[in-house]
Order: C-alpha cells, then sequence, then structure tokens
C-alpha cells in the first residue's frame, strides 16, 4: 500500500515524498483513515513506528478547510517533554508546507511574550506540554472551546511525569464534540481508563505487541562484578572504543549522573554533551541540533530524550544505568534502528541492577538479552583501579576523608597509662603529702584530702537586661493571697 491509497490529498502526498517517504507505516496505513473519518482513534504502537504521521497528516488535510480566531485554536497536541512538542512542531512545517497554516508552540524555557503574540493573531494547530499550555490558560490568553481535534502523544510517558491530572483537566476545558486521538506506546491501567472516561467509541489500533524492541536492533548486556562507578565508566568506554559507533546517546537514569558522565568522558577526548530537564531550553535545543547534524558523536542523556526523539542515523544506544520503568527500556533502544534501518543497544548490569533486568525481560517476553564477554577487561581493569589506590597519597586528617584512613587505623601518640598530667591550681602551702597520688601507687584518703572549704554563698539575682531598677540584696517574703489590698465586697 501506498500514500495515495490512504485518502490524503495532493498536496499533502507531495510533501510527503518531497520528505523522502514512499510507503506508510503499519500504524499509517491503520490510522490515518479512520481520522479522516473524523473517528476517535486509540492507537497503540512502540516507538519509531511513524505516531507522528499517523495524526499529523489528517490534521493538515481537516485544517485545510477554515480560519483560525484569536487566542481560540483549531488543533491541540499535547506533548510530554519540550524535545517531541518541537519534533511534532517540525513535522507539521515539513508535511504543511503547501498549506497556509499558523501554529504555536507553548513550551518551557521561552518566553510568555512571544508564545501570547502568536495566540492573539491566531493559530490553527497548538503545540504544548500541559503545564506551559495551562498556564497561559490560567492567564486568560487562550481559550479551548474552538479545539476540533485533539491529540494527546506518548500517553503513557504523560502518566510516568505525572500528567494525568492536567490531562483529565485539559479534556472538561474542550468541548464534546472534538475528535481525539490518542496515542500510547503502553497501556497501563491508568490511561485505561482515561481512554475508557473521554473516547467515544474509538478505533483501537494494535499495530505491535506491547512493550517490544524493533527486531532491527540488536541487544547486549555487559555484566559488572561490581556497583563501583569508576569501574562502570571504564566499561562504558570500552564498549564505545569497540564498538562501530557512528553516533550514540548515553541514558542515565539521574541528571547527576548524566553531568558526570559527560564531563568524565570529555575528559578522556570524546565528544560528548550532557541533556536533562535541568539545563536551559536554548543549550538542550542547541545539542540536539548539532547531533543532528553530526557536530557531536555521543550525548548523555536522562529519559528527557528516551521519547520523541526523531534522529535516524543514531546508530548505538548505550544503557548506563538499567531503568527504573521498565518500560523505558523499550523507549530508550527505539532511538536506534528507526525506519528499518539497524541499530545496536548495550546495557551494562551490575549486581544491584539484577532486579530490574529481570522486569525488563518480563516486560519484552524474552527469556534473557545476549551477554557481551569482554575477555580479561575486568581483571586488567580491577589491577589498574587497584594501582591508582596504592598511589594514592594518603592524607591526615580528622575524621574519615575521601582519601584519609578510618580514625581507628592511623595510628596515634596516647600517652602511656603510667603519664603522670601536670597538676594545676595547687595550693601554695600544699606539702608533699598533699599531693594528688598515683593511680598505680594510691595514697590513703586521709594524707590527700584537702582542707575543707565553707560553701560559696549563692549570688543575688542580677535585674533583666535593660531594667535600670537595683534589685534588692536581701530576698524578700512571697505574697500570699491578696496581701494588704484586700477587695470590700471581701469585709461584708
Amino acid at each position: 500500500m501506498k500514500f495515495e491509497d490512504l485518502g490524503l490529498e495532493p498536496n499533502i502526498l507531495k510533501a510527503v515524498h518531497e520528505a523522502g517517504y514512499e510507503i506508510p507505516t503499519p500504524i499509517q496505513i491503520a490510522a490515518i483513515p479512520e481520522a479522516l473519518k473524523g473517528r476517535d482513534v486509540l492507537g497503540i504502537a512502540q516507538t519509531g513506528t511513524g505516531k507522528t504521521a499517523a495524526f499529523v497528516l489528517p490534521m493538515i488535510q481537516r485544517l485545510a478547510k477554515g480560519r483560525a480566531k484569536a487566542r481560540m485554536p483549531r488543533t491541540l497536541v499535547l506533548c510530554p517533554t519540550r524535545e517531541l512538542a518541537a519534533q511534532v512542531s517540525e513535522n507539521f512545517e515539513k508535511y504543511g508546507k503547501y498549506h497556509k497554516l499558523t501554529m504555536a508552540l507553548l513550551i518551557g524555557g521561552v518566553s510568555f511574550g512571544d508564545q501570547d503574540a502568536k495566540l492573539t493573531r491566531g493559530v490553527d494547530v497548538l503545540i504544548a506540554t500541559p503545564g506551559r499550555m495551562l498556564d497561559h490558560f490560567e492567564r486568560g490568553k487562550l481559550l479551548l472551546n474552538g479545539i476540533e481535534v485533539m491529540v494527546v502523544d506518548e500517553a503513557d510517558r504523560m502518566l510516568d511525569m505525572g500528567f494525568i491530572p492536567d490531562i483529565e483537566r485539559i479534556f472538561k476545558l474542550t468541548p464534546m464534540t472534538r475528535q481525539t486521538l490518542f496515542f500510547s506506546a503502553t497501556m497501563p491501567p491508568e490511561i485505561q481508563r482515561i481512554t475508557d472516561t473521554f473516547l467515544h467509541d474509538p478505533a483501537r489500533i494494535a499495530v505491535a505487541r506491547q512493550a517490544t524492541a524493533a527486531a532491527t536492533i540488536t541487544q547486549k548486556i555487559v555484566r559488572v562484578p561490581s556497583n563501583d562507578d569508576q569501574l562502570k565508566r571504564m566499561t562504558l568506554r570500552r564498549l564505545l572504543d569497540g564498538a562501530d559507533v557512528r553516533s550514540g546517546i548515553i541514558f542515565c537514569n539521574r541528571k547527576s549522573t548524566v553531568d558526570v558522565i559527560a564531563k568524565s568522558l570529555q575528559k578522556h577526548g570524546y565528544d560528548a554533551r550532557a541533556i536533562h530537564g535541568d539545563l536551559p531550553q536554548a543549550y538542550r535545543t542547541e545539542t540536539i541540533e548539532k547531533f543532528r547534524a553530526g557536530e557531536v558523536k555521543f550525548i548523555v542523556a536522562s529519559d528527557v530524550a528516551a521519547r520523541g526523539l526523531d534522529i535516524p542515523d543514531v546508530s548505538h544506544v548505550f544503557n548506563y544505568d538499567a531503568p527504573f520503568h521498565p518500560e523505558d527500556y523499550v523507549h530508550r533502544i527505539g532511538r536506534t534502528g528507526r525506519a528499518g534501518k539497524e541499530g545496536a543497544a548495550y546495557m551494562l548490569i551490575g549486581p544491584s541492577d539484577a532486579k530490574f533486568y529481570r522486569a525488563i525481560l518480563d516486560t519484552v517476553r524474552a527469556e534473557s538479552i545476549d551477554e557481551l564477554d569482554l575477555g580479561n577487561f575486568f581483571s586488567e581493569a580491577g589491577e589498574t583501579l587497584k594501582s591508582r589506590v596504592d598511589r594514592r597519597p594518603q592524607r591526615e586528617g580528622r575524621g574519615r576523608g575521601r582519601e584519609g584512613a578510618r580514625r581507628s587505623e592511623r595510628p596515634h601518640d596516647r600517652r602511656p597509662r603510667d603519664h603522670k598530667r601536670p597538676e594545676m591550681n595547687r595550693p601554695e602551702s600544699a606539702g608533699p603529702e598533699q599531693s594528688r597520688p598515683d593511680r598505680d601507687n594510691p595514697a590513703p584518703i586521709e594524707a590527700t584530702a584537702a582542707p575543707i572549704e565553707a560553701p560559696p554563698q549563692p549570688r543575688a539575682a542580677r535585674p533583666p537586661r535593660g531594667d535600670g531598677r537595683r534589685q534588692r540584696s536581701e530576698p524578700r517574703e512571697a505574697i500570699r493571697g491578696f496581701g494588704a489590698d484586700l477587695p470590700a465586697f471581701m469585709n461584708r
């Protein structure tokens, strides 16, 4: 089947062919005709199967007729991340090049002023992340009662990021007559509940088994014998050197780990840059553009890049950390092997990653993943690390420092037990018989008893600060009852 058989108009077909696509993917074959009929669509497909074009193409054809009004967009596309939203906007520009459609991209990290100006002029297509879109709505800059088509992309990722309450609110703000196109790679119970609530008799399309990887991806694991971070970084560099990598993405679970790995690779001469949610949007966009253009060979990323990055030439994916959620493994390795091309995915498995690995196997429904044997690498790496520790200078310091030893392991210059401490404040009249006895040769108590002095008299209480009145030196009796001020009614 070709795109001409899907019912698309000539201008859209022309743009598709100029983009280099001739044969639609299974999700596009099943979803585009149903969307053109005006039906709600529930699409379940693994990442990298062409879901974006499956909703972009019918939306462009529907928007060819009509005109946008100020602050009232005609269509709405919700995406979980800024990168995915930016990619959807690029697809609209690419496939809608022969249509005079206006578009606004509402994502964080960009000034409100520019976005408000576009909304004021009116847009046909509004692509947004849920948080920024609701910010504009609450500021009174956006109206949603003119939405004709609403798209929710990567719904399961919305669930992972905590956007489900926002999604439900947005659904309630849009008209009931809207057409809804709902796409997800997996279908957890919470997502199923939303589709049952807000979709009306949808065309359910599942083109692949849930949570499966593309057949064009070669998957391998590397078992790291310990959880030592230095050994793990050395193993990663061994993989980067051993594989024929044109461009690669290295995924980590935490943003702090992303920064550490990126700096470590840069220190060892690798062309690598970091990308995660805490970095400025301009830097993230620049990194992705340079990576897509081949100016950067490696990007070290958190799961912000696990979905939605359509970069056809990613040859390798490296999972430095086994993902906490097994579905994320499918999305991570889905960055390679796209559009029928071959790709390779590696994952480092340490002793603490055993439970995550088992969950991944259960999710992808596999007995095991091929294990890569690195030969004598780990024994050599262990000797290298040991020699580094032996050459490391031992620092003397208080407590247990990074390079110091335990306090109990360091030698102490202790006094011998029979050492006599210097006696202080000894009365000048004290004779030898009144000296303090030695601990090993105790003297009789009578000989060492000091003359008993009278106990010190208690000092008068000081007046509180700021009170200039002088207090009496002699104690005053406590007053009981009313004292001299007896009320008159008690004398009756």
